[in-house]
């Protein structure tokens, strides 16, 4: 079974972060990509490079994974996911988009689709109905949605 927690942005674990997921929004759709090697959808996000802050990854996968060049980046929470008796953590980021170019050649990311909705079929479905449930329940608190 997969376990996922949340926490408050600051929150500083024990163990070192290894995510940043950024749910993000352009004109008022919800972006997912498709990694090359997939057929399933996925929230943007990846690993964070040595010597990379989490918000200097979440900024990064954004651009490489759906060609953002303006948005708005904000902390949403820390997060751990416990599977098969491990725990990871990660940040979870909202960014509103305002301007998509081309999908950098760089990218694993074939393509994006802009949606209304979650998508169902998910490459992590034990993770990421959690991870997009929480930034909508964050973006209702602060208003934005």
């Amino acid at each position: 079974m997969t376990e996922v927690k949340f926490y408050r942005p600051s929150f500083d674990p024990d163990a070192e972060l290894v995510y940043s997921v950024i749910v993000a929004r352009y004109e008022s759709k919800w972006i997912f990509v498709r990694h090359r090697k997939r057929n399933t959808w996925e929230i943007p996000g990846g690993h964070i490079e040595k010597n990379e802050s989490s918000s200097d990854a979440a900024r990064r996968e954004l651009m490489e994974e759906t060609g953002a060049l303006k948005f708005d980046l904000v902390c949403v929470a820390t997060y751990s996911v416990k599977k098969d008796g491990f725990t990871g953590y990660g940040r979870l980021y909202f960014a509103e988009v305002y301007e998509l170019a081309e999908i950098p050649e760089i990218s694993e990311v074939a393509e994006i689709e802009l949606l209304n909705q979650l998508p169902g079929d998910l490459t992590y479905p034990d993770i990421q109905p959690s991870l997009f449930r929480e930034t909508v329940e964050y973006l209702e608190r602060v208003g934005r949605i």
